[in-house]
C-alpha cells in the first residue's frame, strides 16, 4: 500500500475509509496531492477524476443523492473550492450528505501574495452542518512560525519534546474534527467542510502509516416518537372535517404501501403530491396547478384546511404556495427529521421524525374517519380536469407542451428519471406518473447550474438507468458536465431546445423587445450536436411532431454510446400554449 508520507493526509484517508466514505470525487490540483495519493492508491475507495470544479460537485450530489450516504470531494486550494459553493448550498437545502475536503497553504503563506491562496476557513458560511478546520503537521527541525502558535524553544532536547508533543496534541484534534465532520453529515443528512493544511514537500511517499487514530465509535441516527406531540395532533385531526397533506421532495419508497393505503381510505383527506414526491395512489392529487389554476375565490374556500401535515422538501408550484398563504389552515404541522420551512406562514408545529416513522405512530392511534365529501368532491373536479387535458392536447399544435407529453409517455417502465430546473420541472408537473418511475431535481436551491451534473452523477450508481430531461439554457451552463469518463452507454438526454429562456415568456414581463431577448429570454442559436461530437455522444434531432415520434420510437434502444436527443420547439408559440391550457380547463 502507498500512503502520502504527511500525517495528516494519512488520517483524512483513514478516518474516511473507517466511516465507509467510499466514493471520492477528485479534481485535479497540486496541493490536494497528498489526498489524491492516500484515495486512489486505497482500493476501498472508488475515485473519479472531474476537472471542473462545479460539475464534480454536482457530480458527487449525485452520487450521494441516490445513496443518501456521504460522498466526498478533493480540491486543491484557491478558487477551486470556491467552484464547489452551488452544489455545497444545494446539498444543504436538499439534505444530501456531501463531505467537502480542500487542501490549503500553511496559515503563514496566506495574504503575503502567493498564488491559489484565499481564506479557506469557514468559507462556506452557514451552508455546511460543520466546519472542520484542520492543523498543520509539525515538522522536525522547521523553524517556529508565531502565526502557527509555535513555541520558541531555546535547546534542542527540549525543542524535540516539545515538537511532539505538540504533534501528538495536533493529531488528537484533527482526527477530533475529522470525525465530528463526518458523523455529522451522516446523522444530519448535510454539507460538512474539511480543510485541511499540506506544506512542501507533497507528493512524497511510504509504505506504512505513520499515524494510528484511536477508534471512534460511529453513531447511528434513532427516531425517538414523542407520544405527547403526537397524541395532541391527533385531537386535532380527529376534529377536522378538510384536512390536506402536501408532499414535497421525497426518496422513492419513502413511505410504505401499507399507510399510503390507510389515507387513501378516509374521505377528510385529500393528498396533494408533486412529481418530486414520489409518492402515487389513485385518489391522491398529482399536478396540483391543474386543480389551483381555474378556481374561484369561492372554490378556493371550499378547498381551504382546516388542517394541513406537509411532508418533505421544497415545494415546486407556485400556485398551491399561494393558496395556502391566502388560505391559510387553522393548523399546520410539517413532518421531517431535519428542518421545518414555513413556507405558508402558519407553521405551528414542527415533528422531527421521517414520514413513515410518524403514519406508523400516527395512524394506528386514528379511532375513525371523519364524515366528509372533501375528498369526493375533488375527485370529481380531478378527472374532469384531466379530460379537458386530454382533449386540449389532441388539438395542440407542436410546442413545449406538447413535447414534453410525448417525451413522458416514453420514458421506459423501471427507469429514473432525472429533470431540469425552471420550464422543465413546471411542465414535468402537469403529467401523471406511473410508479415505477423514480423522479429527482434539484429543488433545494432551484438552480440550472448543475442539474446535467447532478444525472450524469446519479446514473454512476442507480440500479435503474436515467433519462435527463433538461432546457436548452441549463443544459449549454453545464455543458462541462458531459466532459468525464464515467457515462453509462444507456444514458439519456432530451434537451428542449427553445432558443433562450423560455420560462421568462411565461412570467409576467415586456415580451417580444430587444430589451426582453436580450437579458430575459437570452435569445440564441445555439446547438447541441457539436458538444455530442466532441463528447462521444450519439446526436439525434427533432423538429416536428413527426420527427420526434420517430426519434422516441427509436432512442431507448441499445447503443454503444450514450444518446441526447435535442428537440427545437418554437419559441413564440410555447407561452401561448400553455397560458390558453389554463384557460381551456377553466
Amino acid at each position: 500500500m502507498i500512503y502520502s508520507k504527511i500525517p495528516l493526509s494519512q488520517t483524512v484517508i483513514t478516518l474516511c475509509k473507517s466511516h465507509n466514505v467510499k466514493h471520492i470525487v477528485i479534481s485535479p490540483g497540486s496541493r490536494n496531492a497528498p489526498l489524491t495519493i492516500g484515495f486512489t492508491h486505497d482500493e476501498f475507495f472508488n475515485c473519479y477524476s472531474i476537472v471542473d470544479e462545479r460539475c464534480a460537485a454536482f457530480f458527487a450530489l449525485g452520487i450521494a443523492q441516490q445513496l443518501q450516504e456521504p460522498v466526498a470531494l478533493v480540491c486543491t486550494s484557491g478558487s477551486a473550492l470556491l467552484n464547489y459553493y452551488p452544489a455545497v448550498a444545494e446539498a444543504y437545502y436538499s439534505n444530501i450528505p456531501l463531505v467537502v475536503i480542500s487542501a490549503d497553504r500553511p496559515k503563514h503563506l496566506l495574504d503575503i501574495g502567493d498564488g491559489q491562496t484565499i481564506k479557506q476557513k469557514n468559507v462556506y458560511g452557514e451552508h455546511v452542518l460543520h466546519n472542520a478546520n484542520l492543523k498543520l503537521d509539525i515538522k522536525e527541525g522547521e523553524r517556529s512560525n508565531p502565526e502557527q502558535e509555535r513555541p520558541i524553544l531555546k535547546s534542542i532536547e527540549n525543542k524535540l519534546e516539545r515538537l511532539l508533543g505538540l504533534q501528538k496534541d495536533i493529531q488528537s484534534h484533527n482526527e477530533s474534527e475529522i470525525h465530528d465532520a463526518l458523523t455529522i453529515a451522516k446523522l444530519n443528512s448535510g454539507p460538512v467542510h474539511i480543510n485541511c493544511p499540506f506544506d512542501e514537500p507533497l507528493y512524497e511517499t511510504v509504505e506504512e502509516l505513520s499515524i494510528t487514530p484511536k477508534p471512534f465509535k460511529i453513531q447511528n441516527k434513532e427516531e425517538k416518537v414523542d407520544n405527547f406531540e403526537v397524541k395532541s395532533l391527533l385531537d386535532v385531526w380527529h376534529g377536522a372535517k378538510r384536512k390536506m397533506i402536501l408532499i414535497g421532495v421525497l426518496q422513492p419508497n419513502a413511505i410504505e404501501a401499507q399507510w399510503i393505503q390507510e389515507i387513501a381510505d378516509d374521505d377528510s383527506v385529500i393528498v396533494l403530491t408533486e412529481t418530486t414526491s414520489n409518492v402515487h395512489h389513485p385518489d391522491f392529487f398529482p399536478g396540483i396547478d391543474k386543480m389551483i389554476a381555474p378556481l374561484e375565490e369561492e372554490d378556493f374556500k371550499a378547498l381551504q384546511p382546516d388542517v394541513l401535515i406537509t411532508f418533505g422538501g421544497l415545494i415546486v408550484s407556485k400556485k398551491i404556495k399561494a393558496f395556502l398563504r391566502t388560505y391559510k389552515p387553522e393548523f399546520h404541522c410539517h413532518v421531517d427529521l431535519y428542518r421545518a420551512n414555513d413556507t405558508f406562514f402558519c407553521l405551528e408545529k414542527h415533528l422531527k421524525l421521517s414520514p413513515n416513522t410518524f403514519l406508523s405512530s400516527f395512524l394506528p392511534q386514528v379511532t375513525h374517519h371523519t364524515k366528509s365529501t372533501y375528498k369526493s368532491s375533488w375527485l370529481a373536479i380531478r378527472q374532469k380536469r384531466r379530460k379537458l387535458q386530454e382533449d386540449y392536447l389532441q388539438s395542440l399544435s407542436f410546442s413545449d407542451f406538447s413535447v414534453f407529453n410525448s417525451i413522458l409517455k416514453q420514458i421506459p417502465k423501471q427507469s429514473q428519471l432525472q429533470v431540469g430546473n425552471s420550464s422543465a420541472i413546471r411542465y414535468t408537473q402537469l403529467f401523471q406518473f406511473p410508479k415505477s418511475i423514480d423522479v429527482f431535481c434539484n429543488r433545494g436551491t432551484s438552480g440550472i447550474d448543475g442539474c446535467t451534473s447532478t444525472a450524469i452523477g446519479a446514473s454512476i450508481v442507480s440500479e435503474k438507468r436515467i433519462t435527463f430531461i433538461t432546457g436548452d439554457l441549463s443544459f449549454f451552463y453545464d455543458s462541462n458536465a458531459l466532459w468525464n469518463n464515467y457515462i453509462p452507454k444507456n444514458f439519456r438526454i432530451i434537451v428542449i431546445n427553445n432558443e433562450g429562456g423560455g420560462i421568462f415568456r411565461i412570467l409576467p414581463g415586456h415580451k417580444d423587445t430587444e430589451n426582453f431577448d436580450r437579458y430575459f429570454e437570452t435569445k440564441h442559436h445555439l446547438s447541441a450536436k457539436q458538444l455530442c461530437d466532441m463528447y462521444g455522444f450519439e446526436y439525434v434531432r427533432a423538429n416536428d411532431q413527426k420527427e420526434l415520434d420517430l426519434q422516441l420510437n427509436l432512442f431507448y434502444k441499445g447503443s454503444k454510446e450514450p444518446k441526447l436527443l435535442e428537440v427545437f420547439t418554437p419559441s413564440q408559440i410555447n407561452d401561448k400554449a400553455l397560458m390558453e391550457f389554463f384557460k381551456y380547463i377553466k
